[in-house]
């Protein structure tokens, strides 16, 4: 049997009917068997500030660290707000990456899917991200990009994932799960 690995998932969008959470979990459930897609909460993550990050950091940074750092690669799925990511997922990047030299990111195999109700579908968003990802050392899948445009029509009323979609999000699943099993090698 191969290995299973354990993907954090964060979804840059905070909202109770976000589009990109429903595009996570379209993805947990299409997801090959040999990768297990857990999505990671950002929401309650303070602000990161040094000083509150000292001797006793506060339990939000310290579980949110774990669950990354316990994680065999990270995936992002993100919305574009002015040509970058949401401020909670900056955030969540920051608390991550802290203190410095114990990065809780460095060397996870990455992939990232911009999701937008524009028609480039988060291509600020899904490139600046990457930016933060070099300097992680998050080896980030180049091949397939992935961006979604037109965010409202990709669910039905009920919720389900168009057809149209389906066969994009598989092809990116399923490179993803390659990309990490090489990465992981």
């Amino acid at each position: 049997m191969s290995k299973v690995y354990t993907i954090a998932v964060l979804v840059g969008s905070l909202r109770r009917e976000s589009i990109n959470r429903k595009v996570a979990l379209a993805l947990a459930e299409l997801a090959p068997a040999n990768l297990k897609l857990n999505i990671v909460e950002i929401g309650d993550l303070p602000l990161y500030n040094e000083d509150i990050d000292q001797d006793t950091p506060p339990a939000a940074y310290s579980t949110f660290r774990q669950q990354v750092s316990s994680s065999d690669a990270v995936l992002f799925v993100t919305p574009e707000y002015n040509r970058s990511v949401p401020a909670p997922l900056k955030n969540a990047i920051d608390v991550g990456s802290r203190p410095y030299g114990k990065s809780a990111w460095s060397g996870k195999p990455g992939a990232i899917i911009s999701v937008s109700p524009g028609a480039i579908g988060g291509f600020g968003a899904n490139h600046h991200l990457r930016q933060s990802l070099v300097f992680l050392d998050v080896p980030c899948m180049q091949q397939p990009e992935a961006y979604l445009g037109g965010a409202g029509s990709l669910f039905d009323e009920a919720g389900k994932l168009s057809e149209k979609t389906k066969p994009f999000l598989q092809a990116f699943i399923d490179a993803y799960s390659k990309w990490v099993e090489k990465q992981s090698a």
